[in-house]
């Protein structure tokens, strides 16, 4: 079943609201927006040669849909690695109305502070969210092949428990909206990382040879398993079945639109009283 969940325009991970109303996780779309060919419309992300002023319209109006001021926004600079961040209340505003002020060099972010909403950008990479309501704590982080095999859904399981002394077992995970195995073929060089992330396991399930020599690669299930090794119990994980490449009227694809494209925005905060 799909739980990520039609709220709007964008997809919110309702159960974990239900759990704590003051939360709010979810996915933009590509839908609602003001922005131009190729990046048509929605498009969240100042890095990919949007007109600026768009991308501020666009990061405006979803706030307002969610309810939750752009000043209050932290993004970063994302370089798919396995960098941890934690950040507060006094870091409210980086990387929300420009790039230049991001939080360089971090792949996740993380927060025990109320209003503050993470966000982290995406066109199939996998979005991972992380929510320990015992500990108020709420966290992103960006996988894409190399953060995944990077083990960056465990680095921030290990953060959490090496700093802030949280059980495992109360933690809940989500994986939303990626590319597919169907549409992702990688090559002999990916799948010598994915075997050494899996410590030599060939899992049928992760990646299968196909007709041209390739291998379809499933990213979701990858960091399901790493999360799962991590000690996350499988009743705690969300994983989306839905592929930006396969919905690419609904989702911006690096593959698909041949990396000329715009980004969706994953995002999870806690609001105050």
């Amino acid at each position: 079943m799909n739980t990520f969940e039609r709220s709007g325009k964008h997809l919110a991970i309702q159960t974990w609201h239900k759990i704590n109303s003051k939360v709010i996780a979810g996915f933009t779309t590509r839908e609602g927006g003001n922005s131009t060919m190729p990046f048509h419309s929605m498009n969240m992300g100042f890095h990919v040669n949007d007109d600026p002023d768009m991308v501020r319209t666009n990061r405006e109006l979803f706030s307002a849909d969610i309810s939750f001021p752009v000043e209050n926004w932290v993004g970063s600079k994302q370089v798919h690695a396995e960098n941890i961040v934690k950040v507060s209340k006094e870091d409210r505003g980086l990387g929300s109305l420009d790039f230049e002020t991001a939080i360089p060099d971090a792949d996740g972010l993380y927060t025990s502070d109320e209003n503050i909403l993470l966000t982290s950008l995406y066109a199939d990479c996998v979005p991972l969210y992380f929510f320990s309501p015992n500990d108020n704590l709420i966290g992103l982080a960006h996988a894409g092949w190399k953060g995944t095999v990077a083990k960056i859904g465990p680095a921030m399981i290990k953060t959490w428990q090496d700093k802030e002394n949280v059980d495992v077992k109360a933690v809940l995970a989500a994986i939303g909206p990626s590319i597919g195995h169907c549409c992702y073929e990688v090559d002999d060089r990916v799948i010598k990382e994915v075997k050494a992330a899996l410590g030599g396991d060939t899992e049928d399930t992760v990646y299968k040879k196909n007709a041209a020599g390739n291998y379809q690669l499933n990213l979701k299930k990858l960091n399901e398993i790493l999360l799962l090794r991590a000690g996350v119990l499988p009743e705690n994980i969300i994983v989306s079945d839905q592929c930006t490449s396969c919905q690419n009227d609904v989702f911006f694809s690096h593959r698909k639109d041949r990396g000329k494209t715009g980004r969706m925005m994953s995002y999870i905060g806690r609001k105050g009283d």
